[in-house]
């Protein structure tokens, strides 16, 4: 009888399990998907800003060394 016992509630806990995550987990689970990915694509948004200053200050430091190699062989 305890062999039998055992054997339904195994078989009653892999139907559980079987079952798959409720509506109200698939819910937050895709939130938690979505926030993931907002977070991601704020970071990359972040990067790409910082890139493109620091693109800027490069430029911006070679002309200034173009400028003054300019005037040193002008002079």
């Amino acid at each position: 009888m305890k062999k039998v016992l055992a054997l339904v509630m195994a078989a009653g806990m892999f139907s559980m399990v079987a079952c798959g995550p409720s509506a109200e987990e698939k819910q937050k689970m895709e939130e938690a998907t979505k926030a993931a990915q907002d977070s991601i694509e704020a970071a990359a948004q972040q990067a790409a800003s910082a890139a493109e200053q620091a693109a800027q200050v490069v430029d911006s430091t070679a002309h200034a060394v173009v400028d003054s190699a300019a005037a040193a062989v002008t002079q």
